[in-house]
């Protein structure tokens, strides 16, 4: 639990010092994005090797979430929509609750978002797999929150609400947090940037 919380600092002091850097400069490599095999929203297995050679967009939700869980998928949303769909740019949602968000329920909620299959994967397994991708992974929090401290039935985790952006080779270039009112911009020009990388 330790080594989560570790990284989610890590990942946020990340971001505040690429917050701070010249427009015109390149976002660095942050880390290598571990190996994953997961199962989208249609059932169909997905992992690492089906990112190869795209810049991606990660974080990670639950349905049932009444917290920043909507608002995160409307702000992926818009993104999904601002990239143009044939550049080599796909987006990746991972559920913090498995066993809750199967294939089929993942699916009718990305509906609910304008979720293009093609594009943007909603991926779920078993709570083993998801640890190894979002927090071995990508360095994103997901924890079970303590049953005394849960404000309603469905206040269940706690998780990252941060964006993690990778690059063409699977390396984790910048993060940004969901809800800051000038992310959109910042993440398109840092997403094009990557987009021109050799």
């Amino acid at each position: 639990m330790l080594g989560i919380a570790c990284a989610f600092v890590v990942s946020r002091s990340k971001q505040s010092s690429l917050t701070q850097q010249g427009a015109t400069t390149q976002p660095e490599v942050l880390f290598e994005v571990g190996n994953f095999t997961l199962t989208n929203q249609l059932g169909e297995t997905f992992g690492l090797a089906d990112l190869k050679g795209k810049v991606w967009l990660a974080d990670i939700v639950f349905t049932s979430c009444a917290g920043p869980c909507p608002e995160m998928m409307r702000r992926m949303a818009e993104i999904q929509t601002a990239v143009p769909a044939e550049q080599p740019v796909r987006f990746v949602t991972l559920t913090t609750n498995p066993e809750f968000d199967t294939p089929e329920v993942f699916r009718r909620y990305g509906q609910r978002f304008g979720v293009q299959a093609g594009r943007w994967q909603l991926l779920t397994g078993s709570k083993k797999q998801i640890a190894a991708a979002a927090v071995d992974g990508l360095k994103l929090t997901a924890l079970d929150k303590e049953v005394a401290k849960q404000e309603n039935p469905n206040d269940l985790f706690i998780h990252s609400t941060i964006f993690v952006l990778v690059d063409r080779k699977g390396r984790a270039r910048e993060v940004f947090e969901s809800d800051v009112p000038d992310m959109r911009p910042r993440l398109l020009a840092a997403i094009e940037k990557l987009v021109k990388e050799d």
